[in-house]
This record gives structure tokens, sequence and C-alpha cells, in this order.
């Protein structure tokens, strides 16, 4: 195989493909790039760690075809050091490859193409296209709350589900849950012309990358198709496969509780500002333990926030607009600010009824078609 290709060029394009490799072995197939090339302008990269992988097309010229596998952290590396503009990967029958620039060469091990992870076939005739921007701010919403090594494996991702227009994510922990909900633009892409109808549980790490990929160009958008075990994903230049975890997701609408005794509004960034002071002693480390938990005390029109641990203590109080009886209740001060970030608006609606249930944060006003809920357990109170 013979290549010649822009080392700018290529750096670019291969950067974000480093997150679909395992990173853990220099001499494992998951840990590399396959490299495809046919001639004249052909060459395909891939990278697969065996949950979730990335492709992209390289422009280059082909002059001699081929099929094999190069360690990927090394091979761009080598494309960041080198001078010059074009880049000439070669590799021989030997499995050696080298890469020159000028008068500027490296060498390394290859492995042979037919040697790297089956990845799933990335061909679906069920599918839908989406705008990129309303699928990043759903998931920057949600993916705070999804578990992580959670004994029930479908608490380890984020459930989507899809019909007509509407695009919902849940993701849950056991501590906390985030739900939202918004119509927005789809492009049915079903060959068959049946409605859009998709639900499917994308594991933590691929929601992680998913984000990181996702732009919040409004004109950006990205086709997403349906295999029975995978989902593929079409970002610009680049396809997106992952896995998805098998199972049915839990019953989020029974957890979330509804009809609350007391609310309150509060203006969000107020809050948000309170508990970061409060996280100044919550998050002190004594004795090899943190004292985590932040006191909520609605008490008329006021809220008093404090939290004590050996390192000091802290006091805040904020005006709301609050319905119902008094009420003290104690949370994971992180897990409340998680929370009250991914919440959008200016005010916040606090719902509770008892300091042992749960307390939903919504937007004070919700947007038209749009449904969002963040639900936090709270902790005992200690004093």
């Amino acid at each position: 195989m013979k290549i010649v290709f822009s080392r700018q060029k290529a750096a670019a394009s291969l950067a974000p493909l480093m997150n679909a490799t395992t990173g853990r072995s220099a001499v494992s197939t998951s840990d590399g790039f396959l490299i495809e090339a046919s001639a004249p302008d052909k060459c395909v990269f891939t990278a697969y760690d065996l949950e979730k992988g990335m492709r992209t097309n390289v422009e280059a010229k082909v002059l001699e075809g081929g099929s094999y596998i190069i360690n990927a952290q090394k091979f761009l590396q080598t494309l960041r050091v080198m001078e010059g503009e074009d880049v000439t990967l070669t590799v021989d029958e030997k499995l050696s490859a080298c890469i020159s620039s000028g008068k500027s060469s490296h060498k390394m091990n290859a492995m042979r193409g037919e040697d790297f992870p089956k990845i799933p076939e990335l061909k679906s005739q069920l599918g839908f296209e989406i705008p990129q921007a309303s699928l990043r701010s759903m998931i920057g919403k949600t993916m705070y709350a999804i578990g992580v090594n959670d004994q029930r494996q479908v608490l380890n991702g984020c459930y989507f589900r899809i019909v007509d227009k509407n695009l919902m994510l849940v993701s849950c922990d056991s501590f906390k849950l985030a739900k939202c909900s918004t119509e927005t633009e789809l492009e049915n892409r079903n060959s068959d012309g049946s409605r859009v109808s998709f639900s499917f549980i994308v594991p933590v790490k691929t929601v992680n990358e998913l984000y990181k990929l996702l732009s919040d160009d409004e004109e950006a958008t990205t086709r997403i198709y349906m295999m029975r075990k995978h989902i593929i994903m079409e970002l610009g230049d680049i396809i997106f496969f992952s896995r998805l975890i098998e199972g049915e997701y839990i019953d989020y609408d029974r957890i979330i509780l509804k009809n609350h005794k007391i609310v309150a509004v509060t203006d969000r960034d107020e809050l948000i500002s309170a508990l970061e002071r409060a996280a100044l002693v919550t998050e002190e480390r004594i004795a090899g333990s943190v004292r985590s938990h932040v006191k909520l005390e609605f008490v008329g029109d006021i809220l008093k926030i404090t939290a004590n641990s050996a390192a000091g203590s802290t006091y805040d109080e904020l005006n709301i607009e609050h319905e119902g009886n008094d009420i003290c209740i104690a949370f994971n001060n992180r897990y409340l600010l998680d929370s009250l970030r991914s919440c959008p608006g200016d005010k916040v609606k606090l719902s509770l009824s008892s300091p042992l249930t749960s307390m939903n944060i919504q937007p004070a006003k919700e947007e038209e078609g749009s449904e969002d809920v963040f639900m936090l357990l709270p902790v005992r109170m200690k004093d």
C-alpha cells in the first residue's frame, strides 16, 4: 500500500477517531486505525473499540491499494511532528509501515487489515434526520444523570424515544433523574415510508463522545439509522456507530412524583451561586470523608441555605414565591447543582412534599412543545 495525503488535513480528520480507540496496548488491533485504500483516491480510516466506532474518508492519492492496521496514537503523533505539507505512507509485505515527508521518515509496525475487529454493517433502511443543535441540547440536559457501572445495565445509558416530531431523552442513576422532551424538525428516512417511531438506549461512553461531535450550528443535521443492536450516525464527514444497550428501560413516569404539596419559584442563577458557595464547605475533605449535603429550609417567602462541616459553615438566603407548608430538606450538593445547571430558564420551580420524598426541578416557564423535569432524591439530615 502506498498513499500520499496532506499532513495537516489528515491530522485534523483523524483526531476525533482517537476517541474510538481503546488506548490500552501498542499491539492491539482495537488501538489502531484500519486504513483501506483503493485507487485512484479512495482512502477510508476506521477506529473501533468494540463498543463504539468512527469512520471517515481522508483525501489522498492512492498509488497502491491495500488494507492495513497502524497504531492510532503513534500514527497521529508522527503526523503532528513531521515537517512538510505532503506525507507518504507506505506499507510493505513484511508489515513495515513507513511515514515520510521531505527528508524525514519514520517506521513502525503494521498489521493486516483482516485482523481488525469485525464492525457492524453500516447500512439500514430505517432512520431519520434531526438538527444537530436540538440533539446536542437534549443530551446536554440529561447526560449528567446517566448511571455508571450500575447493576441495572439499562441505567448505564440514555434512553431515546422518537415518535413523529417528538424527541424525548431520559437518564437515571438511582439518585437523580432527567427527562426532557421537545418538538423538533425530523425528516423521515424510512425506506418504506412508515412513520418515525424509535426507542433505544445509548451507552454512557457513546453519549459523551456524541455530545463532543455534535454541532451547535442550527443548519447542521445528522442522519441516524437503526440496526437491531447498533445505531449509526452520519455527522458531516464522520460516520459514528455504536452498540446499543439491550433491555427495557425503567418506568420513568411512575418514578416521577406529581401533584406535590409544596411549590417554590426562585431565580436559577442566584440559587446556583448560593450552592456554589456552599460547595466550599460540602466538598471539603476532612479525615478522608466528604460532608456533601446542603440543607434547604423553605420558610414563608425565604429560602435558607446552610451547610456545615469540620471545615466551617455557610449560610445564604434567597427570596422565593412559596405555596404550601414550610419544609426543611437536604440534598447532595453536587447532585443538586448538576440538576439546576441542566434546567433551562431564568427562574426554576421546585416542587416537593416531604423531607424524605423526591423534589422536581423544572423551568418556571416551559417553552411550547417542550417538557423538562429534573428529579432528585433527598438525603437524611443528621443535624
